[in-house]
């Protein structure tokens, strides 16, 4: 696609890419932005190529962003539905020791912050797609469970869940990136569920 686009006699003016904050891989509680370095692992290396791969647009004078998401919340799909019904029957826990940094996002917060990126034209490379106050899992298990009504005190051991998952449940169960949205913010965007509360209250009313 960045190829054709980059070839073609009328260009977009704009080509946004869908990336990971996997490309900053595992980071314990080091704070991070679009202007940190790229992480190691699988899934580092994955997003990396990735945006990569968008390089020719960018060289044939399109505005290019690499939209870094974290985690987004919906009970329709993604993890937070897949939490949620052990949660609901009170058997939800944190992972492992839940010490790990989860970087999430409220599902209409991610929509309205692609709208944004199409309107500001100074945007452009990466922008981290989360919100301004990411938590551990063991506060988002916490959070959720005081939403639902609910306890959530059952950890799930980190021996079991590598038993499904393999050497990719280190990547994606339990790497922590503790990441902020500083262009998003820097260019004005104004969040409209910023913690995790309200914004699991508003998604599971």
């Amino acid at each position: 696609l960045a190829e054709f686009f980059a070839a073609a006699v009328y260009k977009p003016r704009l080509m946004i890419s869908a990336s990971a904050i996997g490309f900053y891989g595992e980071r314990g509680d080091e704070e991070l932005d679009e202007g940190s370095k790229k992480g190691t692992g699988f899934l580092s290396d994955v997003s990396q190529a990735w945006e990569e791969a968008a390089r020719p647009a960018a060289e044939a004078g399109i505005r290019v962003v690499n939209t870094r998401f974290g985690m987004v919340l919906s009970p329709d799909g993604g993890a937070l539905a897949k939490m949620l019904p052990p949660f609901r029957i009170g058997l939800g826990g944190p992972v492992g020791d839940g010490s790990q940094y989860m970087s999430w996002v409220n599902i209409h917060d991610a929509a309205q912050a692609i709208l944004h990126i199409i309107q500001q034209e100074e945007l452009h490379g990466p922008v981290n797609i989360v919100a301004p106050h990411p938590v551990t899992n063991q506060q988002f298990t916490r959070v959720l469970g005081k939403v639902l009504r609910r306890p959530a005190f059952f950890p799930v051991p980190k021996f079991f869940l590598s038993l499904f998952f393999g050497e990719m449940a280190q990547e994606l169960l339990f790497a922590s990136a503790r990441v902020y949205p500083r262009k998003l913010r820097e260019s004005g965007y104004v969040f409209a569920k910023p913690d995790l509360e309200s914004a699991l209250r508003s998604l599971l009313r």
